[in-house]
């Protein structure tokens, strides 16, 4: 009870209204109407991801909030989607939010992720997808942190960690 209580409570900011946020948008109709450049079958997610992984990203589940494997990771590095491999937070726009899921204040890359109204569990947050393949990332708020105000509140089961020195993270466009 108490694990429910926090992560509706880490995750029930306002959504948001951002113009920074609403830029990063390149679509927001539902996933199984919206055309990805990686598709695959449901049997073949199945087989490319664990089951954690497919639960997070093809039906979109929460983790836990601070049990995630990157929650609290500072090591200079990018964040890939586990489903594809895009390249969608670096770690020089990672914090520490408090809420016990990896947050970012800005993505890797304009058009790395497709923003939705989403009103499941009670309340009404914006859903962030990869726009690579469509998996589910987690939510992104308005009370981030300067220079967007943004916090992208993403599950660590979404995201694959490729850790680099602090002088060679791959450019904004890099896969």
């Amino acid at each position: 009870m108490l694990g429910t209580a926090m992560l509706v409570a880490a995750c029930n900011a306002s959504p948001t209204n951002n113009i920074a946020a609403t830029s990063q948008t390149t679509n927001s109709t539902t996933t199984q109407t919206m055309k990805f450049p990686v598709t695959k079958s449901d049997a073949e997610w199945r087989k490319a991801l664990t089951p954690e992984q497919y639960r997070v990203l093809r039906e979109a589940d929460t983790e836990r909030p601070f049990t995630g494997k990157y929650w609290n990771t500072k090591e200079p590095g990018v964040y890939r989607c586990a489903a594809c491999g895009e390249v969608l937070f670096t770690s020089d726009t990672k914090f520490d939010s408090g809420c016990g899921w990896p947050s970012f204040y800005d993505l890797a890359a304009e058009k790395k992720v497709i923003l939705r109204e989403d009103d499941t569990l009670g309340m009404h947050r914006t859903e962030v997808l990869c726009a690579h393949c469509g998996g589910h990332l987690g939510h992104v708020f308005d009370d981030g942190p300067k220079p967007t105000g943004l916090r992208y509140c993403i599950n660590s089961a979404s995201l694959n960690f490729e850790k680099t020195n602090a002088f060679s993270l791959p450019s904004a466009g890099d896969k």
